[in-house]
């Protein structure tokens, strides 16, 4: 043992000390600290800079998260994952409780990339009440966080009218990022045979539309709902919903989407597609078998 010692030694270069101890200066954290994150969130381990989580709470086991980018210039916090990326996939996860019960809960949502890394985790944030009376009408706040468990974006929408015959006070959603800082809004736009909405940003300047099929059913297909330049001469992406399987279909309300967008669209315009995305589902897809019709304005 020490003959092996002394030829360990003699390998180190001159003037190694060994490894350093802790550092100091940096107390403990005080008892009942519970970490970054909005409150309701269970927060993962920190990360180390750019690498993927796993494990996250609140998501499938063993899929890693992406990793965070440089963010660019003025980019809201945590939107620089959306810088790289021109494709979204959705997936809403399936509650148990509400397929053998009826009881309408929370909806809960995986946000990937197109190589199947989870970019963000969707939570909605409704009251008991408010769920199981409005149904997919109901006013809704969603929360969404990132993999340090910060809530980077919110998606409010009011409650308004569900009938296609009244011209007025139609659907909208509003996304904020940060949270309580409008960064655009997507809003209904009347029309009698089609869903029609506008894509605006946070001074309500109109800057994208998307039209929908006249008939909004996914009957062993997927729904396209197509992204276009303001004058509907360009489609530049598109909003689907993808078909799952017929016992998804008939007796669950978890839906799949893909969103495709440029990839040098401003991340805030981004982030608007993924509440329009959202408001779409509540619209159209949020029931089950043959009552998902009921659950839009067509």
């Amino acid at each position: 043992m020490t003959r092996t010692v002394l030829i360990m030694d003699k390998q180190r270069p001159p003037g190694y000390n060994g490894y350093p101890g802790p550092q100091v200066g940096y107390p403990p954290p005080p008892a009942g600290h519970s970490g970054p994150g909005p409150a309701g969130f269970p927060v993962p381990n920190q990360p180390m800079y750019n690498q993927p989580v796993y494990n996250q709470p609140g998501g499938a086991a063993g899929i890693p998260w992406m990793p965070a980018p440089p963010p660019p210039l003025n980019c809201p916090p945590g939107l620089e994952y959306l810088s790289q990326i021109d494709q979204i996939l959705i997936h809403q996860q399936i509650e148990l409780l509400e397929v053998l019960t009826g009881f309408e809960t929370n909806n809960k949502y995986e946000i990937k990339n197109s190589f199947g890394q989870r970019v963000y985790f969707a939570a909605e944030d409704t009251d008991c009440c408010t769920r199981n009376c409005c149904g997919p009408s109901r006013p809704f706040t969603l929360r969404i966080i990132d993999n340090m468990g910060r809530e980077v974006i919110t998606l409010e929408r009011p409650l308004r009218c569900n009938s296609c015959c009244c011209p007025c006070c139609l659907q909208e959603i509003e996304i904020q990022a940060p949270p309580g800082v409008p960064v655009g809004y997507v809003i209904q736009t009347w029309h009698p045979c089609l869903p029609k909405f506008t894509i605006q940003n946070e001074k309500r300047e109109d800057v994208l539309k998307i039209s929908g099929p006249c008939v909004v059913c996914s009957c062993c297909g997927d729904v396209d709902f197509e992204i276009k330049s303001l004058d509907e001469q360009c489609v530049v992406g598109k909003i689907s919903k993808h078909w799952t399987g017929i016992l998804r279909e008939a007796f669950t309300d978890a839906d799949n989407f893909g969103i495709q967008f440029p990839l040098d669209l401003d991340v805030k315009m981004k982030a608007v597609m993924i509440g329009a995305c959202f408001l779409i589902d509540f619209m159209f897809f949020e029931s089950t078998g043959s009552q998902e019709q009921k659950s839009g304005v067509w």
